[in-house]
């Protein structure tokens, strides 16, 4: 069938702001979707209140409103725009609870808009667990023995007759919200309790568990025909137990047998037509007994879900995409592939490689959180690898998590505390499988390993093989080392850096030259969906060492963006956003764009987003050898975050170019003693501070600086490891705490100004021209993390004399710092004196919330004066904000009830949203401001 012509218009709900268990995966889902539907000459309007995502963005919809989710804000825009449908299916949870509501109140019905890509029906029928369950046994899929429970009686009584160890199980939750297993009686009182708080509806299931059993998802797609295919089989690494996005996860599946998969695909695609007639995508959870492959169903989502971004970057099919499309009315027999431009997209694709995705965690915020993993969500983002081999793409995604890790293991980071090892094995936390390569590397046996995971033995002999090419590596030195040998364990994923740590008494850098003087050296594959049968137009690739390199670099001037890696508190989706504009900036002015990222849940790893694509670790190793290969102009590294920053100093030592502030002036800022020295030299007041490198040596600065002290190291990100003291004793703690994390890093200690006012700007400079784009006013006082605190622009509360020295500073620290791009300082104003806390000469979290407020281009245009194409005086920046906008933080803290939650210097945010009010008298924020002031007076 072709497309519904009546459908001219279509709203996408978005997910509102990043939280634990709702991430940038439907980021780029509503973006895909939109650029899909506008394609067919279907006019989009966005509403989603995060203004971080490029979703948001004018490059993506034709309209967008930045409002509250909530059913008022639809009603508000179906008011405005002759919307026709509505698409709730790619924002997550969030959205369809949203739609839902929406429909309840009748809206839809009175505007007469139509819900597309999903029923109401089959929404009801997968979050109700009970109807869930009931519709598997009538249609004869296997579940779990269960029970609903509605009130606390009914839920003793399902436990009584089930039997330990249950599972808990809220109705219409997201990331298993208040979800968990009960093992004894004593603990099941509470943990109903929590069940019944956390559902909407006071329901929850109570359910058999099924604990140690193998868990698989499977990705489908339907269409008005009743055509289903699988897009992609993911097996989880670890078994039931742990969510599924704090799983490992392997796609394809590795040790599922032929017939366990075809009674899979035939259960799910049963499911998928038993919930509803509606055309669009699913997702199917399935656990598999290991003993004899018997298969119960644990859930089905029809909607993209975490995993539908996760398959599409590990196939190459764009799900959101296609799913858009069979949205409004077209087959799959009837859509172009878009891998291939030659054959359609109803195909099922062939992987030639193997994907492994690891979550990433940030307890490091939480200080006292329980780390161990369980039945709900707590990782805040994930890295994937590709590689030609399970081992080749595990040890490249521990490559990719920037948590100081070389791979899996022989790195100098290892356990030997054999009893903190078994009981990590028992009680999975983020750092289990490394745990597991420092079991099996002191002689544990696999039995033993398997037994206390339930890890499928397949999995542990792949990591015992890392094991046994270590002892063997240890045999030679880098001169003897066979050829074969050393092409071997670079197929199997070692970093140089763990070859040179093995053989001991060589760097990385002398492993690298043996191997060029080897020739033995990274080729690229494509990501063609179709193991090669049809020739592919995607420049998508990953590397490997193999004969045949298919990416062929170009004689075009060439700009390659280096991305921000995994998501985690204090480095999140703004810089995704970053990177895509500079792709999007680089190709208007005429450069060949690359990009190189690890993160599938983003928009810049789209393959349609850059002119070519390599899903890599954001590591030297893999980075330099892209650069090798396609000799770019130069590397932009000001939009990744502290990730990309990180590379600045090795590619400064090799001569690569910096695209934008050179490497040392960046140096300058975020070298926290180099740059108060700068402050200095320009007569620019800043708080009193000191260096030291021991604790007695902090305690001597703090002396003279006076208290309270903010101490904090260099080169930081989202506040790590800031605190704020106020004697000795707590001083003495702090700095022996971060030296202990932070060997050679020296520590800085600076006078806190105690109940100052904080404020940023923002600006672009072009090396001549300043231009500040927007200044904030933090609600919050001094001590709390910029992230954290709610900022309002323009400010509300600062005279104009706090505001000129904010703008006189600022041009003069671009000056100084020879600017070429962005730079956001952040400032302290205590008596109407401004201090200056910091300047970062990069994209910062503030970058999308300013260009969204003020409706400006703000990265494309400081892209394009940093790349040397444009002036700033050939812009015409109009800044079109009536009223006021504030930044609203969100947190996550719901998952971790244990935690101290009060906010200081160190960020624990995971996302923010924006909202507008006409003027300060609004009632919104006459509460905000009334908070600050009770702040204040404390």
């Amino acid at each position: 069938m072709p497309k519904d012509t009546s459908i001219k218009h279509v709203l996408i709900i978005g997910s509102g702001p990043i939280i634990i268990g709702q991430a940038c995966e439907f980021d780029y889902a509503g973006s895909q979707a939109a650029l899909s539907l506008k394609d067919e000459g279907i006019t989009v309007s966005i509403i989603n209140s995060n203004p971080a995502t490029i979703m948001t963005d004018k490059v993506i919809a034709d309209h967008v409103y930045l409002l509250p989710l909530e059913p008022e804000s639809i009603e508000k825009i179906l008011q405005e725009q002759q919307i026709d449908a509505v698409l709730p299916t790619m924002g997550g949870q969030t959205a369809l609870n949203l739609c839902i509501s929406v429909a309840e109140q009748g809206i839809w019905e009175k505007y007469g808009v139509k819900i597309v890509g999903v029923d109401l029906a089959a929404i009801e029928k997968t979050e109700n667990r009970e109807a869930f369950r009931q519709l598997m046994v009538d249609i004869g899929v296997g579940v779990a023995t269960s029970k609903i429970a509605n009130s606390f009686l009914e839920g003793k009584e399902a436990a009584q007759q089930i039997g330990f160890p249950l599972v808990i199980r809220p109705s219409y939750t997201l990331g298993g919200k208040g979800a968990g297993f009960v093992h004894k009686k004593e603990d099941f009182d509470a943990a109903l309790s929590r069940g019944l708080q956390a559902s909407p509806t006071h329901e929850v299931l109570v359910e058999q568990a099924v604990l140690g059993w193998k868990e698989y998802e499977l990705e489908l797609l339907r269409d008005s025909n009743d055509n289903v295919i699988i897009i992609c089989s993911i097996e989880n690494f670890d078994p039931m137990g742990i969510h599924t996005g704090d799983s490992i996860t392997v796609a394809p599946a590795m040790t599922l047998s032929d017939r366990c998969y075809q009674e899979m695909r035939n259960q799910a695609i049963k499911m998928m037509r038993a919930i509803g007639n509606f055309a669009g995508g699913c997702n199917v959870q399935f656990s598999v007994n290991p003993a004899d492959e018997a298969i119960i169903a644990i859930e089905i989502n029809p909607r993209v879900s975490r995993s539908s971004a996760l398959a599409s970057k590990a196939t190459g099919y764009p799900i959101a995409k296609i799913a858009a499309k069979l949205a409004i009315g077209y087959n799959l027999d009837e859509i172009e592939n878009q891998i291939t431009k030659t054959t359609s997209a109803y195909f099922e694709p062939t992987l030639d490689y193997v994907i492994v995705k690891i979550p990433r965690w940030n307890f490091d915020k939480f200080k006292g959180a329980n780390r161990e993993l369980g039945l709900q969500m707590k990782s805040v983002g994930e890295v994937m690898g590709i590689g030609r081999s399970f081992i080749e793409a595990l040890q490249k995604a521990c490559q990719s998590l920037e948590i100081g890790r070389a791979g899996l293991g022989a790195d100098g980071r290892q356990s030997r505390n054999l009893e903190e090892i078994m009981h990590s094995l028992e009680h999975p936390s983020w750092d289990r499988l490394f745990h597991i390569y420092d079991a099996l590397s002191l002689g544990v046996p696999i039995e033993s390993v398997r037994k206390a995971t339930k890890i499928d033995r397949w999995f542990l002999n792949q990591i015992m093989d890392v094991v046994n090419l270590e002892t063997e590596l240890r045999r030679y030195s880098l001169n003897n080392i066979p050829e074969d040998f050393l092409f071997t364990l670079k197929q199997k994923g070692f970093s140089d850096t763990q070859i040179a740590y093995i053989l001991g008494n060589v760097t990385e850098e002398d492993v690298y030259q043996r191997r060029k003087a080897l020739g033995i050296k990274r080729v690229y594959k494509m990501v063609d969906t179709c193991a090669a049968e049809f020739s592919a137009k995607t420049p998508y690739y990953y590397s490997t060492y193999e004969g045949e390199n298919e990416s062929v670099a170009s004689d075009k001037k060439k700009i390659i963006v280096l991305g921000s890696g995994p998501n985690r508190i204090g480095q999140g989706i703004e810089f995704d956003y970053s990177c895509v504009h500079g792709l999007l900036a680089a190709k208007e002015s005429g450069f060949e764009a690359i990009m190189v990222n690890c993160n599938p849940e983003t928009v810049s790893t789209d393959f349609n987003m850059a002119d070519k694509l390599y899903f890599e670790p954001v590591y030297w190793e893999h980075v330099r050898e892209i650069i090798e290969l396609e000799k770019p102009y130069g590397v932009i590294v000001q939009l990744g975050g502290q990730t990309a920053l990180k590379m600045a100093e090795k590619m400064h030592e090799h001569g690569i170019k910096i695209i934008g502030t050179s490497f040392d002036n960046m140096d300058i800022a975020e070298d926290r003693g180099r740059f108060s020295d700068l402050l200095k030299e320009l007569e620019i007041p800043y708080p009193k501070y000191g260096v030291a490198e021991s604790a007695e040596e902090a305690l001597e600065v703090a002396h003279e600086v006076g208290y309270p002290v903010l101490v904090r190291p260099s080169y930081v990100l989202g506040g790590q490891g800031m605190s704020i003291v106020i004697n000795d004793e707590d001083l003495e703690k702090a700095v022996v705490g971060l030296l202990k994390n932070l060997p050679g890093n020296r520590v800085l200690i600076d006078h806190f100004l105690d109940r100052a006012a904080e404020a940023e700007s923002d600006s672009i400079s072009d090396g001549d021209d300043v231009h500040i784009v927007g200044m904030m006013e933090h609600i919050e006082p001094a001590g709390i993390h910029s992230g954290d605190s709610f900022a309002v622009l323009p400010p509300f509360d600062l005279s104009d004399s706090a505001i000129q020295q904010m703008e006189e500073y600022t041009v003069k620290i671009a000056k100084a710092l020879n600017v070429l791009g962005l730079l956001n300082i952040q400032f302290a104003i205590k008596n109407d004196k401004v201090y200056v806390i910091e300047a970062n000469p990069r994209a910062s979290r503030t970058v999308p919330f300013i260009a969204k407020a003020y409706d400006v281009p703000y990265i494309n245009i400081a892209a394009k004066v940093m790349l040397g194409v444009n002036k700033l005086k050939d812009f015409t920046i109009e800044r079109k904000l009536w009223g006021y906008a504030i930044k609203e933080p969100v947190f996550s803290f719901d998952k971790f009830p244990e935690v101290n939650k009060e906010l200081g210097p160190e960020m624990k945010s995971t996302g923010e949203a924006i909202r507008f009010i006409p003027n300060l008298q609004d009632p919104y924020f006459r509460h905000l401001y009334k908070e600050k002031s009770m702040y204040l007076s404390k």
